[in-house]
């Protein structure tokens, strides 16, 4: 976190820390801008944005029509025009209907007319899992604009992250786009006041131990956290590696963790094929890591299955604390 002076920490919400940053930003700079369906009176699908159009006005706070790819068609050519949109999906799923204007716009203008212009966006996507609301409305799809060049893609774990990031991604000259899992939003965790980014591209060491890396993204940090409390009365002791950037990924963090541990767990939301965590696998395979590790890589995703409706199935296709703690008991003991 980078700070010109030392702020007042304040205990908000994760919904609330993301609510703060996007008025700083509008305070801040007039190109910026809040597009989104029922952002507005509303105040979004999860009440994040609140009353901020109250204090705004509907020409900076500005609620679009029933359809996601017209609405991020739009906030492309906003960002193209030299505004800075912030761009709302109400569910992450909904990024499904407007690929075309995020892969095949937002992140390849810049390269395609060599450097000339930008696509200074931010598109915010409520993600996951544990809400109930089934197949179409529970995905992780990070792993989805992670595989695409010109993207940068962030999953912050903790409100002062969810502030951070978001107000980093607002400077930033190339398309953000920012998973914020649907069951973070209630959260609180200590916030500092004022204006501060937390550096996209950098993982953060939640937890420093020796036995055992886990890296783990988004809400599965806080239950990598829990496993490795009670990991300790094993007497192992678990290293929790908070990635925050998908794209791009801290290969260094990552790296210097496992030659330190030896054992490499990953734990992701997403479906376990073709994830997150299979990159992180290959990351590690294709560097001198490889060659410190003592037991085969983990990898903890989600279930080859959509997400149901059902509560207790819902929780049994993504990776659960008890989950974490078996893997991690395995790997340190043998018998992976």
């Amino acid at each position: 976190m980078n700070a010109q002076n030392e702020p007042e920490i304040r205990e908000l919400s994760y919904a609330e820390a993301i609510r703060e940053a996007m008025d700083i930003a509008l305070e801040a700079d007039p190109s910026v801008l809040l597009m989104g369906e029922d952002i507005g009176v509303y105040g979004g699908a999860f009440q994040v944005t609140g009353d901020l159009v109250e204090k705004y006005g509907t020409d900076r706070v500005m609620d679009t029509p029933i359809s996601e790819l017209g609405g991020a068609g739009v906030a492309v050519g906003a960002a193209l025009t030299g505004l800075k949109p912030i761009f709302e999906f109400q569910f992450s799923d909904f990024a499904a209907l407007a690929m075309e204007q995020i892969v095949n716009q937002a992140a390849k203008v810049r390269f395609m007319l060599g450097g000339s212009v930008s696509v200074p966006l931010v598109m915010r996507f409520p993600a996951g899992s544990g809400t109930g609301a089934a197949a179409q409305h529970s995905q992780s799809i990070e792993a989805w604009l992670g595989h695409v060049p010109g993207l940068k893609v962030v999953q912050p774990s903790t409100p002062e992250d969810a502030k951070g990031l978001l107000l980093a991604a607002v400077a930033d000259p190339d398309p953000v786009m920012i998973f914020e899992h649907k069951l973070l939003y209630k959260m609180k965790g200590q916030v500092p006041g004022g204006h501060y980014t937390t550096p996209i591209g950098k993982a953060a060491i939640r937890r420093v131990g020796k036995d055992v890396t886990i890296v783990a993204t988004s809400i599965m940090v806080h239950k990598a956290m829990e496993a490795a409390e009670q990991l300790r009365a094993d007497d192992i002791d678990a290293e929790v590696i908070d990635l925050r950037t998908v794209r791009p990924m801290d290969r260094d963090t990552v790296l210097s963790s496992v030659r330190k541990t030896g054992r490499l767990i990953c734990v992701y939301e997403g479906v376990k094929t073709l994830g997150v965590g299979a990159e992180i696998s290959a990351m590690v395979a294709e560097s001198d890591a490889f060659d410190f590790l003592d037991a085969p890589i983990v990898r903890l995703g989600g279930a080859e299955c959509p997400i149901p409706y059902n509560p207790e199935l819902e929780k049994a296709v993504v990776p659960q604390m008890p989950d974490i703690l078996a893997a991690a008991r395995d790997i340190v003991k043998g018998r992976v």
